[in-house]
This record gives structure tokens, sequence and C-alpha cells, in this order.
């Protein structure tokens, strides 16, 4: 499998930009909240670990095969960034495979830019030679659940590190179908 490249991201209010080291300044600030961590575990990182960290998100997967894609998410209008979309795009025996998360900062939540963001992502990895959708979800995380849904992907059986497996079929195999395990999403 060759490795993706992020490529911007527009959807009806929301830009989705290739992750840079230079978004780390206004980033910690975004994710400076300590209940964003209520779920995730750690603490918020200073502008200087974020940056090192982004640095090294953006330099790529050093395992071959492997596509590290990160975006910012930039609410148009407002002209800021108000969280992050990634994947990460790997190859299984079935075709290759994107495992997503999202994350928004508190000032920001509430408003559906999780959902926006977690869509047009889906909507792009649809578009790539990409074959199934993951997202790893506490139960108890009910926003996340909801963004989940809203993207189209479905529970599983599947529990990983007490989190529930989501999943979407995507690409032309699929026609459009959404499904997983013998389900399927009504959405």
């Amino acid at each position: 499998m060759n490795t993706l490249t992020a490529e911007a991201i527009a959807t009806a209010r929301l830009d989705l930009l290739p992750l840079r080291a230079a978004h780390a300044e206004e980033m910690a600030a975004v994710l400076s909240d300590l209940g964003l961590h209520a779920f995730i575990g750690g603490t918020p990182d200073p502008p200087q670990a974020l940056r090192a960290r982004y640095e090294r998100l953006a330099a790529g997967s050093p395992e071959p095969g492997v596509s590290w894609l990160n975006w910012v998410i930039r609410l148009r209008d407002e002209g800021c960034l108000a969280g992050t979309v990634q994947a990460t795009v790997g190859p299984s025996p079935q075709g290759a495979v994107a495992e997503v998360a999202w994350v928004v900062g508190a000032p920001w939540q509430g408003r559906g830019i999780a959902t926006e963001a977690a869509r047009g992502l889906v909507e792009w990895l649809g578009r790539q030679p990409v074959r199934e959708v993951r997202a790893h979800v506490h139960p108890e995380h009910h926003a996340s659940v909801a963004v989940a849904a809203a993207a189209g992907l479905a529970p599983s059986r599947v529990w990983q590190d007490g989190e529930l497996r989501w999943l979407r079929h995507v690409g032309s195999e699929t026609d459009g179908a959404r499904t997983n395990s013998g389900y399927q999403n009504g959405s």
C-alpha cells in the first residue's frame, strides 16, 4: 500500500488543514482544558512539547505502508482553530483500514463541530484507497458516541482497552453501504 498525504478538506463551516508544527501555540490553548483528558488520559501539553509532537506527526510514520494523517479544525468564519481530527491508515488483509479520532476544545463543544469534522474526514477517506474506517470510543463518552454515529460508523462487538470499536465500510466496493459485522446502519 502506498502512503497517503493529508490534504485540506472543506466542509460547510470548517477547514480541516494538514497539521503543522506552527499550529502548536494556538492548539496548546485549544487543548488546555483538563476535562478533555478525562477519557484519553494524560495532561495538556505546553506549546513546546506540542510543537515537538506535531513535528514527529508531520514527519510521518516510520512504519512502511502506514500513513499518519492529522488535521487541525479551523472555524472558517471565526478564523480560529478549535480541535483536531486524525487518521492512521495501514494495511490489513481486507484492504486499507483507517483508525480515526477527533478532539474539539471545550469552548467549541456542543456546536456540531466534531460531527462536521468527523463526517468530512470519513467522506475524504472514502475517496481514498481505504476499505474500512474505525474509531475506538469509550461507551460513557456520550458526545463521541454521537459523533461516531453521525459520521456513519456503527458499533461492533469488539472491545479494546475499555473502548468499543465503531466501524464503517467505505470505498467503491461498498457502493455507499454502511455496514459492520452484520449490522446495517440506517443513516
